[in-house]
């Protein structure tokens, strides 16, 4: 299958999902708490889920959702989709527009296709690792800021509120408070930040399609200690990440992000 074919299916998800959510709106609409961390989850999201579930999958292929049971058949798949039907659930609730519906496809374990679409904003991202990137229909690239002027970084609301990023205040980064994951790391692939990451873990349904378009995009997505992540594992989640232009990303895994205040070295 060619790989246009693959990010015409994720297109076509992505119209699919933004349908099935035209019924509910942001900021008014009703939700339950998972039992596992309490996080929201609503009819929208699971609606969002079986729409995709009923696109992308073909035979053969593998799924990972946040709103489905993990099946472990994936784990023996070549390709496998990894989707979050609404990735920032809570500024979906709370009717902040940093949301978006996410897909992306791993092929032996490779982020290698993704799409990224946020229905409040009109944004959408796609793109492969052999056919580059798109922001709503134009090509897009990774910035490459000059390391020593401000460094634009999208950081989570969350961690902010619970003081994870108070060292990182240090006139180095201009921090931009934002919700979603994948939006963040889709809005790093279109060249509208210049870095993003996360000292605490994420699973893979957040970043799968973030991290296929910022590579897309000429960037680096790796973990804060300079390692590659894996993906499609039993346990879909890892540590922390890095997605960044590549100048940004090897400085901010050689010093910034290490302990005892090296983040503000040149």
């Amino acid at each position: 299958m060619s790989r246009i074919e693959d990010v015409r299916r994720i297109h076509e998800g992505l119209t699919a999902a933004a349908e099935a959510l035209m019924p509910f709106t942001p900021g008014d609409i009703a939700f339950e708490r998972k039992e596992a961390r309490g996080d929201p989850v609503t009819a929208a999201d699971e609606a969002v889920d079986r729409v995709l579930r009923e696109i992308l999958p073909r035979e053969g292929e593998g799924w990972l959702s946040e709103e489905s049971v993990d099946d472990p058949a994936r784990l023996s798949c070549e390709r496998v989709w990894v989707v979050d039907p609404i990735d920032g659930t809570r500024e979906f609730v709370e009717g902040i527009p940093e949301w978006c519906i996410s897909i992306g496809l791993l092929e032996e374990g490779l982020p290698v296709a993704g799409g990224i679409f946020n229905p409040v904003t009109g944004q959408l991202v796609l793109g492969s690792l052999e056919g580059g990137v798109t922001l709503n229909g134009r090509a897009a690239t990774v910035t490459e800021p000059p390391l020593d002027g401000p460094i634009t970084v999208l950081a989570s609301r969350s961690e902010i509120r619970r003081g994870e990023w108070d060292r990182f205040e240090n006139g180095r980064f201009d921090l931009k408070p934002c919700g979603s994951v994948a939006f963040k790391l889709g809005l790093v692939a279109a060249g509208l930040a210049d870095a993003t990451w996360t000292l605490v873990g994420k699973s893979e349904w957040d970043v799968v399609a973030g991290t296929a378009l910022v590579r897309a995009a000429g960037g680096l997505v790796c973990l804060a200690d300079g390692s590659e992540p894996g993906f499609n594992k039993a346990k879909p989640v890892f540590p922390n990440y890095v997605a960044a232009g590549r100048a940004v990303g090897k400085a901010a895994t050689d010093g910034w992000l290490r302990p005892h205040g090296s983040e503000v070295a040149s």
